[in-house]
């Protein structure tokens, strides 16, 4: 009876529960009918009668409106804790690189190494520069080498809750959103962790502060938390004093400690700390060598130690007193950053590059291991060389104050050897480079403008070599838009190009570009090498004068391009590194050959051959001058002089050979002319390095022969010899020459008169070509004859040599009584019988004798045959006895 009683009521219980809960719901949904029932009918209506303020405020103070916010807030966290964990997820990679350790591996060193071509394995011969910024510096210390004024300063300025967050602060964030809204001094919401993140692992990224910054500022944050977990906070801001930039190059506060105050990290002043830790901030602003930053400067460091006041680290009566104290006045000197470089102008060439490469904050951070092209023996034999030069009497002579040379290895395109001016420590212009500075390189374009030309190939098309003749003459006038004159004032006629290059004539190199186009010789020339000629400002509408040197470019890629021409016509992007590794030894860079034929081999020989042709340009230097001729090795050289109002502004020589390429250029950095514009001057330093370099570095290293004079190229299949002059293949001798045969003077090499006697006449096959300016005929011929002036040495009245009284005993004594005319004797020719018994040398009028042994009795003729030194020959014949 009593469990049914108890059955009964557990029912009856039940029952009512379900019956008031069936009551509420009903109640709940009379209430809403009546609710909708009371609403407009129209939807819009509805929809604003519902959104009224009051309504609105009164739903969600009531106990429905908050569980509703409730139900939201808690949508609201776990899609906030789902995203936040599918970023950690795919962020997850990225904590792959922090492990415990990995950050202080990262901590190096930044004192960057440059090396010549050697490396480290070369030691310190190899080593050409240590980049430590402005002044000795250890980067990385202990956190008990640094003094706790130090540490306090930064977590006062910039972290003051570092030892409360977990590597994000929300409220940090919160102040700089607010602060920066209400348009206050820009903040930054970073922990000091998230900024030694950002420094180790983010550098290249940082300058990002669009949109594109925000998966980088994500991954700030989700690896902070990372770090957080694995070091603790001492160890973290020791890294981040060890990592941060400190103005100019000096990162970490060890650095910062010697430079500016000389002294270490641990024995910084609450003054000396307290400037510190205002630099990080803006270090290019803030760098204490900056004197624009002075002011601002010193108004951080007074925050710095108000906030130390405020964060109880210091009392508000020291930091008066360190704000009292003169610290811009004691600041150490800048030290000398170049103290012991070498080849400077190369090596900071190359940090340029590298910057641009590799990014200036990879290079700024340092810590790199750089092996450079660079020869240091041939840099060392071209500053001597260079230093001589300007301690001689030539700069006072020719009127120049700066040089630069720059030699590059001709097969690799790398440079071994460069001086951007006479020396980098001179006054005023020293550290300035003018390897790389814009400037006209005259006559020196010439062999790439005849390059295009010699290119000329196709239907329709004339063709040439160099024995094709553009004349020298003034019939340009009008095409080139003024007088076009040559260095010497006069006009040669019509010489052949190998004469017209090798003695640097203008009028045929502007016919050159002329006739093969102005942009597709532009177009060769940077192919060539001088990537940027005739694109720099107003040079880019210099036209036709661009064909004789008109428009600036840098030696750099001027030598690149003569090296061009030594490669036969492959173009390779001139190299200054062979190799760059960072501190963890990782190779971040390294050479690598690059080539691209841009010249038939065939035109590169053939201007090769013209350039290392003394005979050709003995009409202006003479034989063997040296530099242009190099003893014992053999190159091709071009020279060239810019003007400026007519009178010589720089003088430029180029050499190269199959193993090297040089060029030097001597002017001054301030564009003054010249009093002697003798573009050969630059020669003797040419001479002096490639004959040190091929004999003596590049022969024992098996990059040159030394036998018949060195290494030289072997002519390409398909280049056609005519008479001495070389053509490419597509040569068409039909479409381009005809020739007919001339009587000339062998003495003169002039056209044959009707007095010129006939010992002195010889036939010579001469080509007619016929100039595509003035479409007149000209005519060349071989062996320096020309076809287009008279025989000047000869005159009909000249007066000739005369045979007086001819002798002759028995026995066979002979002799002659000669007398001269107009030019001295040469020879006495003594016949007997027809036979040749003497051939003596003569000079002036005498008595010339000779034996004779007679073979039989009786009477022979005696004849004597006189040639003077214009080959004027007289004869005369005499019957005499003879006996045994």
């Amino acid at each position: 009876m009593a469990k049914r009683t108890n059955k009964s009521r557990n029912m009856s219980v039940y029952s009512n529960l379900t019956h008031k809960r069936r009551t509420r719901k009903d109640t709940e949904s009379r209430k809403k009918a009546e609710y909708l029932a009371s609403l407009p009918k129209q939807p819009l209506q509805r929809l604003a009668y519902r959104l009224h303020p009051k309504r609105v405020f009164a739903y969600w103070f009531s106990k429905k409106g908050g569980i509703m916010a409730l139900k939201i807030a808690g949508v609201g966290i776990l899609m906030m804790i789902l995203t936040v964990g599918a970023l950690f997820a795919y962020y997850r990679k990225d904590l792959d690189s922090i492990r415990p350790g990995e950050i202080s591996k990262r901590v190096q060193t930044t004192v960057t190494k440059y090396y010549d071509k050697r490396g480290p394995a070369g030691g310190d011969a190899a080593l050409l520069w240590e980049d430590k910024g402005d002044g000795n510096y250890k980067l990385v210390v202990d956190g008990k080498d640094i003094n706790p004024y130090m540490k306090q300063a930064t977590i006062a300025i910039e972290d003051r809750d570092f030892y409360k967050h977990g590597g994000i602060s929300i409220s940090g964030i919160s102040r700089s959103l607010i602060n920066n809204a209400n348009g206050g001094s820009v903040q930054g919401g970073s922990t000091l962790t998230q900024q030694l993140v950002k420094q180790v692992f983010f550098a290249d990224q940082a300058a990002d502060r669009g949109l594109g910054g925000v998966p980088r500022k994500i991954k700030e944050m989700i690896l902070s938390v990372e770090v957080e977990r694995m070091y603790d906070k001492d160890s973290i801001l020791d890294l981040y004093l060890n990592e941060s930039p400190y103005g100019g190059r000096r990162n970490g506060v060890q650095s910062g400690a010697q430079t500016y105050f000389g002294v270490n990290a641990k024995d910084l002043t609450l003054p000396q700390a307290a400037l510190l830790a205002a630099i990080p901030n803006q270090p290019g602003l803030y760098d204490p060598y900056n004197l624009a930053g002075h002011v601002p400067l010193i108004a951080r460091q007074h925050k710095v130690l108000d906030s130390m006041v405020e964060e109880k680290f210091i009392t508000k009566t020291q930091a008066d007193d360190a704000k009292k104290y003169p610290i811009l006045d004691n600041i150490e000197p800048a030290s000398d950053p170049y103290k012991d470089i070498k080849a400077p102008h190369f090596v900071q060439m190359v940090r340029a590059q590298l910057e641009r490469e590799l990014g200036k904050t990879t290079v700024g951070r340092g810590g790199l291991t750089v092996v450079t092209t660079l020869d240091i023996r041939i840099q060392d034999k071209l500053e001597e060389s260079m230093t001589a030069m300007f301690n001689s009497s030539m700069p006072n002579f020719a009127g120049f104050t700066n040089g630069a040379a720059t030699v590059e290895d001709t097969q690799t395109g790398q440079i071994v050897a460069m001086m951007g001016s006479r020396d980098f420590n001179y006054p005023g212009f020293g550290q300035d480079n003018a390897a790389t500075a814009y400037i006209q390189p005259g006559s020196t374009i010439k062999p790439l403008v005849y390059a295009q030309l010699l290119s000329n190939q196709g239907e329709g098309k004339a063709n040439y070599g160099s024995g094709s003749v553009l004349a020298d003459d003034n019939s340009m006038a009008g095409i080139y838009g003024a007088q076009l004159k040559n260095a010497d004032g006069k006009y040669m006629g019509s010489i052949n190009l190998r004469r017209s290059l090798a003695l640097s004539r203008n009028v045929p190199a502007v016919k050159a570009m002329h006739v093969a186009g102005i942009e597709p010789t532009l177009t060769t020339i940077r192919a060539l090498g001088d990537v940027n000629y005739c694109t720099q400002g107003a040079d880019a509408q210099a036209g036709l004068s661009s064909s004789i040197g008109g428009c600036g470019t840098r030696q750099i890629d001027h030598v690149n391009a003569f090296a061009s021409l030594g490669r036969m016509g492959v173009y390779k992007p001139y190299s200054t590194v062979l190799e760059v590794k960072n501190s963890q030894n990782e190779i971040i860079k390294k050479y690598k050959d690059e080539s691209k034929q841009v010249l038939d081999p065939q035109v590169a020989y053939i201007l090769s051959d013209i350039m290392s042709d003394d005979n050709a340009r003995a009409g202006l230097y003479g034989r063997n001058f040296y530099g242009l001729s190099v003893p014992g090795v053999k190159t091709a050289a071009k020279t060239g002089t810019s003007d400026k109002g007519g009178q010589p502004k720089d003088i430029w020589t180029m050499s190269y050979s199959p193993a090297l390429s040089m060029g030097v250029w001597l002017g001054n950095p301030d564009t003054r002319v010249l009093t002697n514009g003798n573009s050969s001057i630059p020669a003797k330093i040419i001479g002096q390095v490639m004959e040190f370099a091929h004999k003596d570095i590049y022969a024992a290293e098996g990059k040159w022969k030394a036998d018949n004079g060195g290494s030289w190229y072997t002519m390409p299949s398909g280049v056609q010899r005519i008479g001495n002059e070389l053509f490419p293949s597509w040569y068409n001798k039909a479409q381009a020459q005809s020739g007919v045969k001339m009587i000339f003077d062998k003495v003169s090499k002039k056209k044959a008169i009707e007095c010129t006697p006939e010992g002195a006449r010889i036939e010579v096959f001469v080509q007619k070509f016929n100039d595509p300016i003035t479409k007149k005929d000209s005519f060349t011929a071989p062996d320096g004859f020309d076809p287009n002036s008279d025989d000047n040495v000869h005159a009909c009245g000249d007066a000739k040599p005369t045979i007086g009284n001819i002798s002759a005993t028995k026995k066979g004594a002979i002799q002659v009584d000669i007398a001269t005319g107009k030019n001295p004797l040469q020879t006495v020719e003594i016949r007997v019988g027809g036979s040749v018994i003497a051939t003596l040398p003569a000079s002036a009028s005498g008595t010339y004798k000779t034996n004779y042994a007679p073979t039989s009795k009786g009477t022979q003729t005696v004849s004597v045959i006189v040639t003077d030194t214009v080959l004027y020959t007289v004869t005369k014949s005499d019957e005499k006895e003879f006996d045994l």
